[in-house]
């Protein structure tokens, strides 16, 4: 069996590898990777990532994002958000935002993962999921990086933190929130 097949026989649809992964079960990575993506086999949807795509009735199905990230990381320790989620609190923000926010222990910096970009952003605390108390803070902890009426926005994050839990807000200042926004809530 030539080595090109040897590697293809190994490949499951659907699945993210990463190149080294990929280099057990062969002796020329880079050039069977290269016949692999020329002939579309596998698709490269990272640094060092390649994607073994499924076929459905509209054509390929991308990789999920948590699939990429959790490839991208090797671990399972982060948090995909986005500032889009601050629309759902009701504060008047109504900007949509193509970019999508990986709060992670291990990479910074805005990094292209299959079609989308993603800003990696290390912090040493997030929840495992986004709860309002937690959007509340993130939002005010970004505030200077949101396309709208910053101080409106900010005056309406403040009067929806009163309205919270304020054990849980505590918690969340305390946990996830920055300086800044510690002392505005601490004021409010």
């Amino acid at each position: 069996m030539p080595k090109l097949e040897e590697l293809k026989s190994h490949l499951k649809k659907g699945v993210i590898y990463k190149r080294d992964e990929l280099q057990k079960w062969s002796k020329s990575i880079d050039r069977h990777l290269s016949e692999l993506t020329g002939e579309g086999t596998l698709k490269r949807v990272g640094p060092g990532l390649y994607h073994f795509p499924k076929k459905n009735a509209f054509g390929f199905e991308p990789p999920a994002d948590d699939m990429l990230i959790k490839k991208f990381l090797d671990n399972t320790n982060f948090l995909i958000t986005s500032f889009n989620y601050f629309n759902a609190l009701g504060l008047g923000t109504t900007q949509l935002y193509n970019k999508q926010i990986v709060y992670n222990h291990l990479r910074s910096g805005d990094i292209k993962l299959g079609n989308k970009l993603f800003s990696f952003r290390k912090k040493s605390a997030f929840p495992t999921k986004p709860t309002k108390e937690f959007l509340v803070i993130d939002l005010i902890n970004n505030l200077d990086s949101l396309a709208e009426d910053q101080p409106k926005v900010l005056e309406k994050a403040l009067k929806t933190a009163r309205s919270l839990d304020q054990q849980s807000l505590g918690y969340a200042a305390e946990k996830y929130g920055n300086p800044k926004t510690r002392k505005l809530l601490a004021t409010n």
